[in-house]
């Protein structure tokens, strides 16, 4: 409704053959021929970003062998609106509260092991599940269907472009341990209107390297930080080694000891707007 009313329109099921960036907007060719001109595309297609690949800008990748497993399950008591995650030997496992008795599952197995789980039968997976979910929550029981991503670490070498630029998994694939992804995605998409917005107010070219070299400076750092944290975690957690379990539990017990840093985590986790993020974030116009 918003994008009727602002005169934006919207094309769906449809995909960018080509694109052509010039002095003064950026030409893209959509199936068919078709072509629009714009000053600035903005691609958020994905950790396989083919819209990346045709700008010629490089990722850094890694596979960490892992899969997460997708679903949703239903369970006889109420999850009072709590998400968790516990981490086991083969990586996080995560509950997300959804409607009513239900919930989404992102568990994470050895990519073998998880793309074994998904073709087994109900029974199996579910006692599988089980094991891993525990009884809290009474019987559990597999709603819709499940599915197996590859996990790994990917960080675009750069994030813009002339009248270009990356927004979301496009610019950054990073673990789902903690959760952490989609609220990369979110700082991008406030970094780059805020960028946008104040420099057309101030009558530059919103498509020109000068002014989207904020919004990649803007993101780049906090990005590549969360990558690093998020492999270093995974890494410590996704693994049963007896030395590296005991600084762990201390680490963690330390953690639990300190309010102010135990805060300080929380803040992080739920992506709590600090000072030089994006104002949107905070609900403040731009």
């Amino acid at each position: 409704r918003a994008c009727d009313e602002l005169g934006v329109s919207i094309r769906q099921s449809t995909v960018v053959e080509l694109f052509k960036s010039g002095d003064h907007s950026v030409a893209v060719t959509l199936p068919g021929g078709e072509t629009i001109e714009a000053r600035l595309l903005v691609a958020c297609d994905g950790v396989r970003s083919r819209l990346r690949e045709a700008a010629g800008i490089k990722a850094v990748e890694f596979d960490y062998g892992q899969s997460g497993i997708v679903t949703t399950v239903e369970h006889e008591r109420p999850h009072g609106g709590t998400a968790e995650e516990h981490f086991l030997p083969a990586g996080p496992f995560a509950t997300l509260p959804l409607k009513n008795n239900r919930s989404s599952l992102v568990w994470t197995e050895s990519t073998y092991d998880a793309e074994r789980l998904v073709k087994e039968d109900d029974f199996i997976f579910e006692e599988e599940l089980e094991r891993r979910f525990g009884h809290k929550l009474g019987r559990l029981k597999v709603v819709g269907g499940r599915r197996a991503f590859p996990l790994g670490l990917t960080l675009a070498r750069d994030f813009v472009a002339p009248r270009f630029a990356l927004a979301g998994d496009a610019a950054h694939g990073i673990h789902p341990i903690s959760g952490q992804g989609l609220n990369l995605g979110f700082k991008d998409v406030a970094a780059l209107a805020e960028t946008i917005v104040e420099a057309d107010r101030l009558g530059l070219d919103i498509g020109s390297l000068a002014v989207l070299e904020r919004y990649q400076t803007w993101r780049r750092f906090d990005t590549f930080r969360m990558g690093v944290t998020t492999d270093v975690l995974n890494r410590l957690f996704s693994n049963d080694i007896m030395p590296v379990r005991v600084v762990r539990d201390l680490g963690l017990g330390l953690v639990d000891r300190l309010p102010s840093l135990k805060k300080f985590f929380i803040r992080q986790a739920a992506g709590t707007p600090g000072r030089t993020d994006p104002r949107l974030l905070a609900g403040e116009p731009i």
